[in-house]
């Protein structure tokens, strides 16, 4: 894999580290390591991002990780991987970032699914736009919000022929279930800065599946 060339913005430490052990959950110590090593990315081997919100974590870093789980399990493996990892993520650590911690209270939980996903997805947003430098925004429409990654660090400095940024589907998928109290819905990616639009847009459907 071609090295990406350093972004100058940055995670906190505390998302790829939970990223990383979320990974290791899916694939196991071994297949970490193997996507590591194909990143270019050897000296995080053994030796995750410290659980601090320093923002040290370049994005670069970040995309070749995404980069790596593709290019080693194909398209449609990396994408399975990339969705499940996303997924653990959030159920494993970014639920309990400040601005998600309420909506585990029991104030949020009686209210209308509606209100829940009105509140609960801009302050998904909001997580990631106060911690780190990748900025988030959300737009309500008639049957689905537009959620858009104005920098997105799941993609920085790859090119690819459709949006690929699966991490933050999954991320999204999961964070939505927890916000609405158990209901899966269905996220597309409409947009990906990688493959060549603006910036990445994520299309959320009101309706939960099923």
């Amino acid at each position: 894999m071609e090295p990406i060339p350093k972004s100058g913005l940055y995670y906190p430490n505390k998302i790829p580290r939970i990223l990383l052990m979320a990974l290791e959950d899916v694939m196991g110590k071994n297949g970490v390591n193997a996507i590591l090593n194909l990143a270019q990315l050897q000296h995080l081997i053994g030796n995750y991002p410290p659980d601090n919100l320093n923002r040290e974590f370049d994005f670069a870093d970040f995309s070749a990780i995404n980069g790596a789980l593709e290019e080693m399990y194909g398209p449609r493996g990396g994408r399975g991987l990339a969705l499940r990892a996303g997924r653990a993520a959030f159920a494993e650590g970014l639920r309990n970032f400040g601005a998600l911690a309420g909506a585990g209270d029991l104030a949020f939980k009686v209210l209308k699914l509606e209100a829940k996903l009105r509140i609960g997805l801009p302050a998904m947003a909001k997580v990631f736009t106060t911690t780190s430098d990748q900025l988030s925004t959300v737009q309500e429409f008639e049957d689905h919000y537009l959620y858009t990654i104005h920098r997105c660090p799941v993609c920085w400095g790859r090119t690819v022929d459709k949006p690929a940024c699966f991490m933050a589907v999954g991320l999204l998928q999961e964070g939505l279930k927890w916000v609405s109290g158990g209901n899966e819905f269905r996220v597309s990616q409409s947009a990906c800065h990688a493959a060549g639009d603006e910036v990445c847009n994520f299309v959320v459907f009101k309706e939960p599946i099923g």
